[in-house]
């Protein structure tokens, strides 16, 4: 029985979803499962060494990911570095299968790159249009990036794009990186 930690950035709840997902996945294959978003571990602490592998997942929001994210990756690098460790990027782009692959995701490529973490494992999972559910402004921005990139542009549009039974593939592989 392996024991591992997920932390996540989630701004709309999608990320959290996801984490939540991986985390019931590997309780019910009799593993041990913390998540934690990354202001509630900054603030509570963490016990490192509960765990065998550590999982930090952020969504995307206009290109990037929010400063909490790199802020924290840098913070807790050492210990980031020191565990067996995933990065999963969660965004729309990855809606189309070839923009799942890490090295032509830009999004990932840019965590990568900006980041104090160069993580040894990465991840990219299809994230969820939900333009309903987004302020007005998000709503607009996004609306426009959807129609240069060919998504869906319709206000009332909820679409989940996150392959589910991959989300559980990524919860086992994370099992597969303990040392």
């Amino acid at each position: 029985m392996k024991s591992v930690l997920v932390l996540y950035y989630s701004r709309g709840g999608h990320t959290a979803r996801i984490s939540r997902a991986v985390a019931d996945h590997l309780l019910s294959i009799g593993h041990k499962c913390d998540m934690m978003h990354i202001n509630e571990a900054k603030a509570e602490g963490i016990d490192w060494a509960k765990y065998d592998v550590v999982a930090l997942g952020a969504c995307v929001l206009y290109g990037s990911y929010h400063k909490s994210v790199f802020e924290f990756s840098a913070q807790y690098q050492a210990e980031l570095n020191s565990k067996a460790s995933s990065f999963f990027s969660v965004n729309v782009v990855a809606r189309n299968p070839e923009k799942r692959i890490p090295e032509n995701n830009k999004y990932l490529q840019k965590f990568i790159e900006l980041s104090a973490w160069k993580p040894n494992d990465v991840k990219v999972i299809a994230g969820k249009v939900d333009y309903p559910s987004w302020r007005w402004y998000d709503r607009m921005m996004i609306q426009l990036i959807m129609k240069i990139t060919d998504g869906p542009t319709d206000p009332k549009s909820v679409i989940d794009y996150t392959d589910w039974e991959d989300v559980k593939v990524y919860a086992e592989h994370l099992i597969s990186l303990a040392k």
